[in-house]
């Protein structure tokens, strides 16, 4: 079984909770070949405010200067990424710290001149997620991608999970966030939801801002093979372990 685990970057600034989250995914290492790949937009915020530059937002996505790209570098290729690695290295793991540039993981191009260096994936090439999880690594991807001619890109690190999940033909693509699941209109969880349901939450506009982006990365993530996507609290207690052992917990995404 392959499984891809998203962490958001909230759940990540908790040393605790990045602990523990570290553990839980070391005891699904023992069933399962297990890819990670972490956002750290709040951390990068951070950076950002402390070094007096402004973050600004289109449609949800971080206007990438070379100032911003810099901190993406520093933030979400460097300490973030570090931290995870140091994480699941405490928990006895033989994590990999990793960026879509290393070997041509994944390729992007520009999405849009206004939005500076933020990526459009292209193309994911898994084989060497393949080749650390099959000799017991764990790789823990952080969400940047190269260009065909050298670039780097800032990318969605949703866009990214789903990337790496696709390309890596994972059972499983699982979201930890910081919400306890999709909610409806009646503001309760649901707890299974079809493509089609997606469509429906997004365009009654029940769904919006990062949770729109979620299930848009859902619903790319099952078109490309994907088994199932699921989406839950990510600081829930074992969340990661009961989801494996078949808890219904948060929302489960299928395709039919």
């Amino acid at each position: 079984m392959r499984i891809l685990v998203k962490l958001g970057g909230t759940l990540l600034d908790s040393p605790d909770l990045r602990q523990r989250l570290a553990s839980q995914i070391v005891r699904a290492c023992s069933a399962a070949a297990v890819t990670v790949v972490h956002g750290g937009g709040k951390q990068m915020t951070r950076f950002l405010t402390e070094r007096g530059i402004e973050s600004r937002f289109v449609n949800g996505l971080r206007v990438t200067t070379p100032e911003t790209m810099d901190a993406v570098v520093k933030v979400l290729a460097g300490s973030v990424n570090t931290d995870v690695v140091s994480a699941l290295q405490h928990e006895g793991a033989r994590a990999v710290g990793l960026t879509g540039v290393d070997a041509g993981l994944v390729e992007a191009e520009q999405m849009d001149p206004e939005l500076g260096a933020v990526g459009r994936v292209v193309r994911s090439r898994a084989e060497l997620l393949e080749l650390l999880t099959s000799n017991g690594y764990v790789p823990v991807v952080a969400c940047m991608a190269g260009g065909a001619a050298g670039e780097k890109f800032n990318v969605n690190a949703d866009q990214m999970a789903v990337a790496c999940a696709a390309g890596f033909h994972a059972d499983e693509l699982i979201f930890l966030t910081d919400v306890d699941g999709v909610l409806d209109g009646g503001k309760q969880v649901r707890p299974r939801l079809t493509a089609a349901n997606c469509r429906e939450l997004i365009e009654t506009g029940v769904a919006t801002g990062g949770m729109q982006a979620k299930l848009d990365a859902a619903m790319s993530a099952l078109a490309q093979g994907v088994g199932r996507v699921r989406i839950a609290n990510g600081s829930a207690p074992d969340v990661l372990t009961r989801l494996l052992a078949g808890e219904a917990l948060g929302t489960a995404l299928v395709a039919g």
